[in-house]
């Protein structure tokens, strides 16, 4: 019985301990800066998958390296109405102004025209049983969401985003 006390005293005593040097150790992330992100370099980046996981948050990497979808009305762009410009979130690209911006009440923010047209490149998406066209970043080629044909003119379009794959800068 005195043994059965000692041994559970010494496994207490050492999970108090791990426990405790867990408390003492920083919180940081695991993910190193992203060296490819730059709101001035225009160049096209040849980055592997590999690659961006090790730099990118997680929720940020499943959207624009898998094609994931946030969910609607959960995005922090999705009803802003600052003046500014929005850029990629993975490598900076200029990707639209704010005055292309405009409510669509999908959930997502949605833009009638890029900044450039080199700024997002298209693709085919047939995923879901949809057939849809996906909108990519010009510079890295991640995911950032589809485009429709029911937008406000001029364009008639409607470039509809995901939040996550989106950094702001509000104009000064």
């Amino acid at each position: 019985m005195k043994a059965l006390t000692f041994l559970l005293a010494i496994l207490i005593t050492g999970s108090a301990c791990q426990s405790q040097q867990k408390k003492q150790q920083p919180m940081t992330s695991d993910a190193p800066a992203n060296p490819y992100y730059s709101r001035t370099d225009t160049e096209k980046l040849h980055v592997t998958n590999a690659e961006w996981k090790k730099v990118l948050p997680p929720e940020l990497y499943a959207v624009a390296r898998e094609a994931a979808t946030e969910r609607p009305f959960t995005g922090k762009y999705w009803d802003a109405d600052t003046k500014g410009a929005y850029y990629c979130a993975v490598c900076g690209n200029a990707l639209f102004r704010s005055d292309a911006k405009f409510a669509s009440s999908c959930g997502w923010p949605s833009f009638f025209e890029p900044i450039r047209a080199a700024s997002v490149i298209y693709k085919e998406d047939n995923s879901y049983g949809m057939h849809r066209t996906e909108v990519l970043c010009g510079r890295c080629e991640s995911h950032l969401g589809h485009i429709f044909d029911d937008g406000p003119p001029p364009t008639h379009k409607r470039f509809c985003m995901n939040s996550v794959s989106l950094d702001f800068e509000p104009l000064q």
